[in-house]
């Protein structure tokens, strides 16, 4: 299911802009592994793997501190997302997988956009926008294939704010040369709709953060996305 709040242009589209974790790839095994590994690590007990996942998306810094019952000792915190860091970096592909249907969907995008008619099919371009760290994110899409569908890959260090702050999406609204009403931003979470509005662009969010993405109300010169249900 969609939440659809106002008619998408597709047609005239030129920038796609996709979330990460939670929209293109399920990482939530390997990150709340790394995370009982840390807790594990500083003497703090584990955490069932549904809880850490609901604390995902505001960047691996909130999610440490979230993990830990939100202390007040800024120190222990940082010295938390180091090891988390660490212990990710290694163990972040262990299971990490793209879901079902998006590699099919960004070629069949890819495809429609290399022969299209019109100018904004010719035209667009796609990107990443995640509040996961740059260093991870680009390996995670480079090792799942998905890399050659992407001009750009951002992260939550790779500004001063993370999403939904606008400045990662004006920074690829300068770099792909659009406009904020030729741009769509793709997400599972609130945080990408209000990403959208803070930076006066379209959103496409699922209502269910846990399910795929699904572009089935943006169509435009061929291309489409098409909803497919979570592996289990």
């Amino acid at each position: 299911m969609i939440r659809k709040n106002r008619p998408i242009p597709g047609h005239t589209a030129k920038l796609l802009i996709f979330d990460l974790d939670g929209t293109l790839i399920d990482s939530r095994e390997d990150l709340a592994n790394s995370i009982n590994a840390m807790l594990i690590h500083f003497g703090k007990k584990e955490l069932p793997h549904e809880v850490i996942a609901s604390y995902i998306g505001d960047g691996a810094p909130m999610l440490v501190r979230r993990s830990l019952g939100d202390p007040d000792d800024e120190s222990f915190v940082q010295d938390a997302v180091l090891y988390f860091m660490g212990w990710y970096r290694e163990h972040k592909l262990d299971n990490t997988y793209v879901y079902e249907g998006v590699k099919e969907s960004l070629e069949a995008i890819q495809k429609s956009r290399d022969g299209a008619s019109n100018q904004a099919a010719q035209t667009l371009k796609m990107a990443v926008l995640s509040n996961k760290p740059v260093g991870p994110s680009r390996a995670i899409i480079e090792a799942l294939g998905l890399g050659r569908y992407f001009f750009q890959v951002y992260g939550g260090n790779s500004f001063h704010t993370k999403k939904p702050d606008p400045t990662g999406v004006q920074a690829l609204l300068e770099e792909a040369r659009v406009v904020p009403e030729e741009t769509i931003i793709i997400g599972d979470s609130d945080i990408d709709v209000l990403t959208a509005r803070n930076s006066g662009i379209y959103s496409v969010g699922t209502s269910h953060r846990n399910w795929p993405l699904c572009l089935g109300h943006v169509i435009s010169a061929g291309w489409s996305f098409k909803p497919t249900k979570l592996k289990s």
